[in-house]
């Protein structure tokens, strides 16, 4: 994949990839986030954190992508890249069927597109101040734009933790890897699907954002 970092295009050939689940730092954020999914039928999990490996091919910088039925949406969470000796910062969307969540968490993350920003902060520039730098999401509904998540990474376990504990860099040893970290609560309204899905990252202390946006074509479930 092509990603932009200080300005400069490199292309970094992810070939690993993990989503982090159930990371929130405070547990009473973990047990609301599976009280959310278990309106949806989705089985508490097994340990917290946990690690799901996924294909490498699901990451996209893509600004649509396709999914069967209705019942996928995104979720924003921050975006670890490892390429050898270096480390950076993005923004991703961990899209999920909750349909097959309510089976299985591990298969529903392998069966949707990973949308992800093309830009990247080395991870050394913003170790000092992760807690402060804010991500938030938003659904279009009814012709409207509405605050889908918010919050800042001060609500996610340490990320250097997170890579510490899911052996992302024992991964990275010959290639690029890359882990999607963790997400926050849906603000109102449960979790849900809409068309149009859109995330930013803010960094208060270097005054810079990344944004990102993708459509969502929702195919016929034919039985």
């Amino acid at each position: 994949m092509e990603f932009s970092a200080k300005g400069q295009t490199r292309i970094i050939h992810v070939v690993d990839a993990i989503v982090a689940g159930w990371t929130a730092r405070d547990l009473s954020a973990i047990q609301h986030h599976i009280a959310e999914l278990a309106e949806l039928g989705v089985a508490p999990p097994s340990d917290v954190p946990l690690f799901y490996r996924i294909s490498a091919a699901l990451l996209t910088h893509s600004l649509r992508i396709q999914v069967v039925g209705r019942d996928s949406s995104g979720e924003v969470e921050p975006l670890i890249v490892l390429d050898g000796s270096d480390s950076y910062l993005g923004l991703a969307s961990d899209h999920t069927d909750r349909a097959l969540e309510a089976h299985s968490v591990a298969l529903s993350k392998q069966v949707c597109a990973k949308p992800c920003a093309p830009e990247l902060w080395p991870l050394r520039e913003v170790e000092p101040h992760l807690d402060q730098i804010a991500i938030a999401s938003e659904v279009y509904e009814n012709g409207d734009w509405v605050p889908y998540q918010g919050g800042t990474l001060a609500a996610i376990r340490p990320l250097v933790d997170l890579i510490a504990q899911s052996g992302l860099t024992a991964l990275a040893a010959d290639s690029g890897v890359a882990m999607l970290c963790g997400t926050l609560g849906v603000l109102s309204g449960g979790v849900r699907p809409a068309e149009r899905f859109r995330m930013r990252m803010h960094d208060p202390v270097l005054e810079r954002t990344i944004v990102h946006g993708y459509d969502i074509t929702f195919l016929p479930l034919v039985a």
